[in-house]
């Protein structure tokens, strides 16, 4: 079992699904957890070559243009590993945020060992009667109504929802 006295609570929005055909990391939102508490968070978009297709935007609403300017990936991914450190990383569906981390600590040659608990899996094991296990019907499951200025699918208000999650299951 998986120490929770501390852990980083992390969430992508990306331009697609796969990260061997050039789809990138343009979001990430992550959150400290400690001895139960979200202490700390880390919050960027990231400018990136590489346009945001129609479908991906219909997730997570953003555009070419919210990303002109913002920091590029080779300033925001070392600043990322500075920040989770050494630390245990959850996320809601790591089978697909993980491997975008790895691909984008690789391209800057940089090393990712980080353990990782995955709150999907975890609820489809605890929680096998729900309709699905998306992480708003996990968290209205645990949690009950999501708080009304919520933005589903943004990297930061899915990290803390997940650690929300993470702290329910757990606990």
């Amino acid at each position: 079992m998986i120490s929770i006295d501390r852990s980083i609570v992390i969430d992508l929005e990306t331009t697609g699904f796969l990260p061997q055909r050039g789809d990138r990391v343009i979001e990430i939102g992550a959150v400290v957890v400690e001895r139960g508490e979200l202490v700390d968070e880390f919050q960027t978009l990231i400018q990136v070559p590489r346009s945001i297709p129609r479908q991906a935007f219909r997730v997570h609403g953003i555009t070419d243009q919210m990303l002109a300017g913002q920091p590029l990936p080779e300033e925001v991914f070392p600043a990322l590993l500075d920040f989770i450190g050494g630390n245990v990383l959850v996320a809601h569906n790591a089978r697909f945020d993980l491997p975008f981390l790895r691909h984008e600590f690789g391209r800057l040659g940089l090393g990712f060992p980080n353990r990782h608990v995955c709150t999907l899996e975890l609820a489809r094991r605890r929680l096998p009667r729900l309709p699905d296990h998306r992480l708003a019907t996990v968290a209205r499951h645990l949690l009950g109504d999501l708080p009304d200025d919520l933005r589903l699918h943004r990297a930061l208000d899915d990290a803390r929802l997940t650690a929300r999650v993470w702290l329910a299951m757990v606990t």
